[in-house]
């Protein structure tokens, strides 16, 4: 038995699809410790967004420590954060006209959700907050009663409350029928319903099956938010940071969030940070009112600035868009040649995915793919989704190789339905 088997605990997940030690990556490939080569199209659930070891930003980590840079300062001032909080301004904020505050929360997704969920809660007053079917937010007590996944969802031990759940964009059918509903107990004093602290919303669900909202149903949850004065949140953790074509998902719908929870790729490297963006008016926070150990470590707004270099031109969200076109097209013609009729293709950017609606099914396609060098994620309810979501930096020649590996396994699974 070896040291993760003896060791580790068996909350263990990802190292049971792919039973491979990992020993060094680049870009879009990894190794393992006897030399077998895997194209990533998991990319750390979006963590990976410019790739492994992406060489600006390993030689900017390597200067910095090789000049003594302060590592950990937790909430304090350093020439690090100033770097990164200018280049956030200069490359990100300040051309798309917005103005937000930045807070650097602990260092996942889910702290920035806990955090924007007790702000929309002290500046209001109120106790609800709208979340929808399908929805992933993470894993702590407050994230967690907004996600919708039943399996992570009873593992908590304890009630889940406070939260008003409404059928997410195209859930069985479902449009603007739930929002006219609340609107309408909204307006009703004898219905009982008072006015939520905040709507939060996914503009597209990743873990929940790549869903993908429209943007005349998100600007109709939006305005349903606005008004009851009730603050209005995206979760742009798995899929901002250039994933969808666009550097913030909302853009270019019409959409002007009171809070954004930013993760994942925001590290650059794939370090550890986490940042709430938050409308001035509401930063109403007394100093030290949320905090924690891990505000915003050094490295990672080293990294991260370095990041955001990719930003100061199109360029990048250009090669985001048309690879995100090409993995679309290619996906449908799997569908059309494998799927029978029974798989759908959704998703935007370089978030793409392959419904089978079957988890089984899905399950078999991921070990199929590892078997040819391939590392895809599964999604969705009983994880029936294949979730496509290489590095955005991927090579051309790369991510048809990996799409290659992905119709075979998948045509392997049909001949075998």
């Amino acid at each position: 038995m070896d040291i993760f088997e003896r060791r580790e605990s068996e909350v263990r997940g990802y190292c049971r699809l792919y039973p491979a030690v990992f020993d060094k990556a680049e870009n879009a490939l990894q190794f393992d410790e006897d030399g077998n080569r895997y194209i990533d199209f998991f990319a750390g659930a979006g963590v990976l967004n410019f790739g492994h070891n992406p060489p600006a930003m390993k030689e900017a980590l390597i200067d910095y420590l090789s000049a003594n840079g302060v590592a950990h300062s937790l909430d304090m001032s350093t020439t690090a954060k100033r770097t990164f909080l200018s280049a956030f301004e200069n490359i990100i904020l300040t051309p798309r006209s917005l103005d937000y505050k930045v807070q650097f929360t602990g260092p996942t997704g889910t702290n920035s959700v806990e955090a924007a969920l007790k702000l929309a809660r002290k500046v209001t007053g109120r106790r609800q907050v709208v979340a929808f079917t399908h929805a992933y937010h993470g894993m702590t007590l407050g994230a967690l009663a907004v996600t919708g996944n039943a399996k992570f969802r009873n593992a908590a031990g304890v009630p889940l409350d406070g939260v008003i759940r409404l059928p997410f964009d195209g859930y069985a059918g479902a449009g603007d029928t739930s929002l006219h509903a609340l609107r309408e107990a909204l307006a009703d004093s004898s219905s009982g319903m008072e006015p939520p602290a905040a709507f939060i919303v996914e503009t597209v669900q990743a873990e929940g099956g790549v869903n993908v909202a429209s943007g005349e149903w998100l600007r109709a949850v939006q305005a349903l938010a606005r008004e009851h004065d009730s603050l209005f949140i995206v979760d742009d953790i798995q899929v901002g940071c250039g994933r969808t074509g666009t550097y913030f998902s909302f853009e270019d719908m019409g959409l002007d969030p009171d809070l954004v929870c930013m993760a994942k790729g925001i590290g650059g490297f794939g370090l550890a940070m986490a940042v709430l963006l938050i409308k001035p008016e509401y930063d109403q926070w007394s100093p030290g009112e949320h905090t924690g150990t891990f505000r915003g470590q050094n490295l990672a707004f080293v990294a991260g600035a370095r990041a955001l270099d990719y930003f100061r031109d199109d360029k990048l969200l250009r090669e985001v868009r048309d690879k995100g076109g090409r993995m679309h097209e290619r996906l449908a013609a799997i569908m059309k040649e494998h799927g029978r009729g029974r798989w759908t293709v959704r998703g935007r950017g370089m978030i793409q995915s392959l419904d089978t609606g079957d988890g089984q099914v899905a399950a078999a396609v991921l070990r199929r793919a590892f078997e040819r060098g391939l590392l895809i994620g599964t999604c969705g309810t009983d994880g029936r989704v294949l979730k496509v979501m290489p590095p955005l930096t991927i090579e051309d020649g790369v991510l048809d190789e990996g799409l290659d590996i992905l119709r075979a396994a998948l045509a392997g699974e049909a001949a075998d339905a």
